[in-house]
């Protein structure tokens, strides 16, 4: 069994950063979304100020537009359909020629594109090893690991995800920033 390199958790931790050190989009010191008052220190003007008085009635902020409304006749609606996540992930595992050497063309199947289960990624693995047995070599996981982790996000609907014996293993870091491909273009 292959141990998994942490570039998975190691990108989770640079989004969760982001997120909580800068903040949703869009949301400025004119658009608040606490229920606390300004304090006496903030001069933005973006809410007005509480009144002084010792009043029972608590602070809200300000809505800039008002609630929707609730629609006339109720509305029927299909109900939410969640694309299926459990196995099989992997729909076939095909050994091609290219210009560049030998790849294996990986297609996944709807629960595969779908799937976020924590160990999701090594259960889609041993099924392309169940399919492709000798796609067990040095830097074939890590290559399917980053096309698990981001082709899925960033291409959707691409039909494979193609993995090569012949690229060379990199770290996690140069995974990514070539794209999943290191060492030549996609192929």
């Amino acid at each position: 069994m292959h141990v998994r390199p942490p570039l998975r958790a190691r990108c989770a931790a640079a989004m969760m950063t982001v997120i909580i050190v800068g903040g949703c989009a869009g949301e400025g010191p004119d658009q608040r979304h606490d229920t606390e008052p300004p304090s006496a220190a903030d001069t933005s003007g973006g809410a007005e100020r509480p009144p002084t008085s010792s009043s029972s009635t608590a602070w809200t902020p300000p809505r800039s537009t008002p609630p929707p409304s609730p629609p006339s006749s109720p509305r029927r609606t299909a109900p939410a359909t969640t694309p299926p996540t459990s196995p099989p992930f992997i729909a076939s595992a095909t050994w091609a020629d290219s210009d560049y050497g030998i790849t294996l063309a990986v297609a996944p199947t709807t629960a595969g594109r779908h799937a976020w289960g924590p160990h999701d990624a090594e259960a889609a693995w041993q099924e392309v090893l169940r399919l492709a047995p000798d796609a067990d070599t040095p830097g074939m996981w890590e290559q399917f690991d980053c096309h698990w982790t981001w082709a899925r996000l960033l291409e959707p609907h691409k039909p494979t995800w193609n993995l090569e014996p012949w690229r060379p293993v990199v770290p996690p870091e140069r995974m990514l920033a070539e794209g999943c491909n290191p060492g030549g273009p996609e192929v």
